[in-house]
C-alpha cells in the first residue's frame, strides 16, 4: 500500500483528508545543507502536487455547481415575475386548486345531484337520506360509480374556477391598486361585486362542462335500457351536441349563472371578508384563519346559491319528449312548478350534503389556491 515517506499515513488517506477539508499530518520535509546539491524532488512533494490539483479541481466544482444554482434561481423569479406571468398566474392556481378540491369531494356532489332529483315532479316523492342514496349507488355497481362524471368535474373546473379565481384575483388587485391610490380601504361592497362578477362571467365558460356532469351523473336513474352510457366527458358532450343541437350545451345557462354568482358572493365575498375581520380582531394563525373563514364562506355560499343549484340541476337534467316538449320552460317556470307540486322546501332539500359538499370543495380550493399564491410570489 503506497504511503507518503514522510508519514505513516497511507497516501489515498491522505488525499481523502485534504479533500473532505480534514487537517492531515504535515510529512517530515528533508534537511539540505547549502553545501550539498538540490535534492530530487520526493514522493511527498509529487503528493502535495496532487493534492493542490485536486483541492483545486473540487473548488472549482463547488463553485460552478453555485453559480447553476444562482442562474436556475434567477431564471425561475424571471419567468415568475415576468408581467404576463403575474397575469396569469391567478388562473392558473385557480385552475389547479379547484381540480384538487373536485377530485376529494365527486362522490359527495354524486350524492347531491342524486338527492334533487329524487321524487321530481311530487310533493310527496320519495325523501331518500344520503346514506341511502350512496348504499343505492355502490348496490346498482361498484365504489367507482361515486365519482361518476370525474371527468366532467375536472374539465368544469378546469375552466370554471381558472375563471372564476383568476377574474376575483384580477379584479381585487385592481380595486386594491386604486383603494391604495385614494387612500382608501376596500369594504365588502367592492368584494361582493368582484365576486358576483367574477362567478357570472366564469360560469358562461363552464356550463357545457357542468351540463355534460349532470348528464352523466343522472345517467343511472334513467331505466338501464334509456341510458347512454357516456364513456367520457368528450363523448358526452359530442352526443348531446350532435343529438340536441350544439345550442343545448347551454341549456340552464341562466341559472348557472344566477347560482354562481350567488355562490361566489356567499363564498368569495365572505371568505375574503372574515378573513380579514380574523386577522384584524383575533390572534389565531394564519392556517386557521384561512380554515374558519372558508367553513364561514361555505355555510354562506350553500344558502344563497342552493335554490339555484337545485333548479340549474332540474334544467340541465331534462330532455326532450317525443312530442318535443320539455318539463320546465326555463328558470322562472321550474321555480314556479316545484314550488306548487312539490313545496318551498323542496328548493333546500339536501341543505347539509351541499354545505358538506360546499364547505369543503371551499376550503381545500381555497386553501391550496392561497398556497400556490405563495409559493408562487
Amino acid at each position: 500500500m503506497p504511503t507518503d515517506p514522510g508519514s505513516t499515513v497511507p497516501l489515498y488517506i491522505l488525499i481523502a483528508q485534504d479533500f473532505l477539508g480534514l487537517p492531515s499530518p504535515s510529512p517530515l520535509q528533508p534537511v539540505h545543507t547549502p553545501s550539498s546539491p538540490a535534492d530530487p524532488p520526493t514522493m511527498s512533494t509529487t503528493t502535495s502536487k496532487a493534492l493542490d490539483a485536486a483541492k483545486s479541481t473540487s473548488q472549482q466544482a463547488k463553485n460552478s455547481i453555485k453559480t447553476m444554482t444562482e442562474e436556475t434561481s434567477a431564471t425561475t423569479s424571471s419567468i415568475l415575475h415576468h408581467p404576463y406571468t403575474r397575469a396569469a398566474l391567478p388562473f392558473v392556481n385557480g385552475g389547479l386548486a379547484g381540480m384538487t378540491a373536485t377530485t376529494v369531494i365527486q362522490p359527495i356532489d354524486m350524492i347531491k345531484v342524486r338527492l334533487q332529483l329524487a321524487g321530481e315532479g311530487a310533493k310527496t316523492g320519495p325523501r331518500p337520506s344520503p346514506l341511502q342514496v350512496t348504499r343505492d349507488i355502490i348496490a346498482q355497481g361498484k365504489v367507482a360509480d361515486l365519482y361518476t362524471g370525474l371527468s366532467a368535474g375536472l374539465l368544469r373546473q378546469a375552466v370554471y374556477t381558472t375563471a372564476r379565481l383568476g377574474f376575483f384575483d384580477t379584479f381585487m388587485n385592481v380595486l386594491k391598486t386604486r383603494a391604495e391610490a385614494s387612500g382608501s380601504q376596500i369594504g365588502f361592497k367592492e368584494r361582493a361585486g368582484a365576486g358576483l362578477t367574477a362567478g357570472g362571467l366564469a360560469a358562461m365558460f363552464g356550463n357545457p362542462a357542468d351540463l355534460a356532469l349532470i348528464r352523466m351523473q343522472s345517467d343511472g336513474l334513467k331505466p338501464l335500457a334509456q341510458r347512454a352510457h357516456y364513456n367520457s366527458v368528450v363523448d358526452a358532450l359530442t352526443r348531446i351536441a350532435k343529438a340536441e343541437g350544439v345550442t343545448a350545451l347551454w341549456s340552464g345557462a341562466y341559472p348557472t349563472v344566477v347560482r354562481a354568482m350567488a355562490l361566489n358572493f356567499g363564498q368569495l365575498a365572505f371568505f375574503s371578508e372574515a378573513k380579514n375581520q380574523l386577522k384584524s380582531q383575533t390572534q389565531l394563525s394564519s392556517q386557521t384563519q384561512t380554515l374558519t373563514a372558508s367553513a364561514i364562506a361555505g355555510f354562506f355560499a350553500s344558502f344563497f346559491s342552493l335554490p339555484f343549484d337545485f333548479v340549474k340541476t332540474r334544467l340541465q337534467k331534462q330532455q326532450k319528449a317525443q312530442d318535443g316538449s320539455l318539463p320546465y320552460k326555463g328558470m322562472a317556470d321550474c321555480f314556479r312548478k316545484v314550488a306548487k307540486d312539490e313545496g318551498l322546501l323542496r328548493f333546500y332539500r339536501g341543505f347539509g350534503t351541499y354545505y358538506i359538499r360546499i364547505a369543503p370543495h371551499a376550503m381545500v380550493t381555497l386553501i391550496v389556491a392561497d398556497w400556490l399564491g405563495f409559493i408562487t410570489k
